[in-house]
């Protein structure tokens, strides 16, 4: 699914009406005869299109993220899923005004760096606000898993910065397909593996605790998983995005 076979965004086109469109075999914007609708949603939508076409070609995936329903928003992913950033991190609890950063991990074409909150670290990069922005705050699109809800703010609170670009938190659109559960959990259901034991996130304190006391092979530990973690993030989105593509489009088949 690619942004270009959606007409939802138009103002007064739910999925009723875009599949409609589908049926007729209006499965792209270049397909789209303003005769197939209604006068007035005709004009909405070529309008739509000819603003939107400019709009992809600046890769303006903000302009998207805002004119897509939140249910939606996963087809975002097909065009910018080259430079799309995928990250997770890791902390000393759950309390963004008394617990820690410990490390940050960012996976973006098909490379993938951690940052840890040391100023030299034994394995991956100084954690600082600049590097974060740097990476996370400039990447057109972000992919997390419950990242709305706790990466994001997390990370603003610690580091007293902002992250404000599109975003798409795997979480929700997981939901849709009844996935439901951690991302552990989920990975497993979808057949995705892990090469390193499971850790949760009560080990990952500990490791890092213990990497405090001088044991530099907690923190390669801890590192590890969190890689996985976002390595494995694209992995599900590209599950998550194809399941939904083919569920979408089974009413047209």
């Amino acid at each position: 699914m690619r942004i270009e076979n959606s007409f939802i965004p138009v103002r007064g086109v739910g999925e009723t009406t875009e599949r409609k469109l589908w049926q007729q075999g209006i499965t792209r914007w270049e397909e789209f005869e303003r005769d197939a609708v209604g006068e007035t949603t005709g004009e909405r939508i070529e309008s739509f299109i000819e603003t939107a076409r400019a709009r992809l070609d600046a890769n303006d995936a903000r302009f998207f993220d805002d004119a897509f329903p939140n249910k939606h928003q996963w087809r975002l992913y097909e065009n910018f899923r080259n430079d799309a950033c995928f990250f997770d991190i890791e902390t000393t609890g759950l309390s963004q005004s008394t617990d820690e950063v410990t490390t940050v991990s960012v996976h973006q074409d098909d490379t993938t760096r951690t940052f840890v909150n040391d100023a030299s670290p034994v394995i991956g990069e100084s954690l600082t606000p600049e590097k974060i922005r740097a990476t996370i705050g400039e990447a057109p699109l972000l992919v997390t898993f419950n990242g709305k809800r706790f990466d994001v703010p997390f990370l603003e609170t610690a580091l007293d910065i902002e992250i404000d670009g599109p975003h798409i938190d795997l979480m929700y659109p997981c939901r849709q397909l009844d996935l439901t559960g951690g991302l552990k959990r989920i990975e497993q259901t979808v057949g995705i593996d892990r090469d390193q034991p499971d850790i949760t996130g009560r080990d990952a304190v500990r490791l890092w605790r213990e990497y405090e006391r001088g044991d530099a092979d907690a923190l390669t530990t801890l590192v590890s998983y969190n890689r996985d973690d976002t390595v494995n993030l694209r992995r599900l989105m590209d599950h998550v995005a194809e399941t939904l593509h083919d569920d979408v489009f089974a009413s047209v088949c």
